[in-house]
């Protein structure tokens, strides 16, 4: 059944779905890695591809930028769609000079001072837990991939341009290792319908150091994590 933000049939979604922020990434993906893809939603060109990868059925969708943004399509994919787990791959900014470029974080636990669940469902929490389970099959994964993967805490922030906040104090205070914008409206989703999800993060930029990769970069130069991402959807 289409929603307002999802012209995809019910059959048209699998029941494992991959999602970075980008559309664009989400075209590159299924260029790349599905066989048999289709396109089954482009509203608001936020599109969705379905295929096969290694013979399993994977959609992978973009979910824009932010807690609001996610929080509409994963919500639309676990309640409506009847999706099992999504597993969010996307960009963040260390918060320490010790964590270079490119490296792959597992997000364990997203602290957050957003609203997004305590509007959604009155939830006080600040810190939300990622799927146990879907967590172990990453960090398996990575290990027969031969992939170095941090599995740390991170800051969901509602803020892109943050001016009141130091990001070495998020990591001295809250051992928040980077700052993204999507995993905690995922998580909270996620724990709401009784459902599984996991992020996996690549470092674009350092907001210590003020290194950074390029935007074509961050659209295309993630492979290592979007293979780690898809490889472990095929761990039973």
């Amino acid at each position: 059944m289409p929603t307002p933000h999802n012209e995809a049939q019910k059959d048209d979604i699998a029941k494992t779905v991959i999602m970075p922020g980008d559309p664009l990434r989400a075209k590159y993906i299924a260029e790349n890695y599905l066989e048999d893809y289709k396109l089954v939603n482009k509203v608001r060109g936020m599109y969705a591809y379905t295929g096969y990868y290694k013979g399993k059925k994977i959609t992978v969708m973009a979910h824009g930028m932010g807690n609001p943004s996610i929080g509409i399509y994963s919500y639309e994919l676990f309640n409506y769609y009847d999706v099992d787990e999504i597993i969010r791959i996307g960009s963040a900014g260390a918060t320490t000079e010790k964590i270079p470029l490119r490296s792959i974080i597992l997000v364990d636990k997203s602290y957050s001072k957003s609203n997004y669940a305590k509007i959604q469902d009155n939830e006080e929490r600040c810190v939300l837990n990622s799927d146990y389970m879907l967590k172990e099959k990453i960090i398996k994964t990575a290990s027969n991939l031969n992939i170095k993967l941090l599995k740390s805490v991170v800051y969901c922030s509602d803020v892109f341009y943050n001016e009141t906040e130091d990001p070495r104090q998020l990591f001295k205070e809250y051992g928040c290792v980077a700052v993204e914008m999507e995993s905690f409206a995922l998580f909270h989703n996620a724990n709401k319908l009784n459902k599984k999800a996991a992020c996996i993060l690549t470092i674009s930029d350092n907001l210590v150091t003020n290194d950074k990769l390029s935007s074509i970069d961050r659209q295309t130069g993630f492979d290592e994590m979007i293979k780690l991402a898809l490889e472990s959807t095929l761990i039973k």
